[in-house]
């Protein structure tokens, strides 16, 4: 079965529904294809980046820092460390890019994992050139500089769906699931697409 997940780097709830499916396909008793689709949650961020909770402040005011908090408390559930207050915010469209060169280099969920790490885990700019050209290496992607114009295409097609809001879980191009579901919803889905298109 084919899955697009429509994700952003710099989304928590995006590293939280990722580990969740990961762990809904690994349960389910056929074959699932995996497909990373860009997002960007904020295409006019900066490169050069700044600290998360003040981008979160400005967007959110007062209630930020308790809506992280919640948000770091799910993650720690799922087995991840989400460091609000080291994480930097910053454009995410050359990470979408890395993804996009690794998924043609069979690297894909690597690199998507350790790009979300990177940014909630460790605190590291992911508009950063170096920063990225570092985290490749560390996956084993060959960083050919291409890759942008498939990036730009799938982001111009997630507007054409109706993509507002991420993760967006597509399957089969035809079925749609929103935000980050209970494992044992992504599973039921799985099994219920299944169904659905059998024969």
């Amino acid at each position: 079965m084919k899955v697009e997940i429509f994700s952003d780097v710099v989304c928590p709830w995006c590293y939280i529904g990722h580990r969740r499916f990961a762990r809904a396909a690994a349960r389910f008793a056929g074959e699932v294809e995996v497909t990373y689709r860009p997002f960007e949650l904020n295409p006019d961020a900066p490169a050069e980046g700044e600290p998360l909770l003040e981008a979160l402040g400005r967007k959110f005011g007062g209630s930020a820092a308790q809506m992280t908090e919640h948000v770091a408390a799910v993650g720690a559930e799922e087995g991840l460390e989400l460091r609000f207050g080291q994480a930097i915010s910053a454009n995410s469209f050359e990470a979408h890019r890395l993804i996009e060169l690794a998924a043609g280099q069979g690297l894909a969920a690597r690199m998507a994992d350790r790009l979300f790490a990177a940014h909630f885990t460790d605190g590291l700019n992911i508009g950063d050139p170096e920063v990225l050209a570092k985290l490749a290496a560390e996956v084993g992607v060959t960083e050919t500089g291409e890759a942008a114009a498939q990036v730009r295409e799938q982001l111009a097609r997630a507007r054409e769906l109706g993509i507002t809001s991420v993760p967006f879980f597509l399957f089969e191009e035809r079925f749609g699931v929103s935000g980050a579901q209970p494992e044992d919803t992504f599973l039921a889905a799985l099994e219920e697409v299944a169904q659905r298109t059998a024969g």
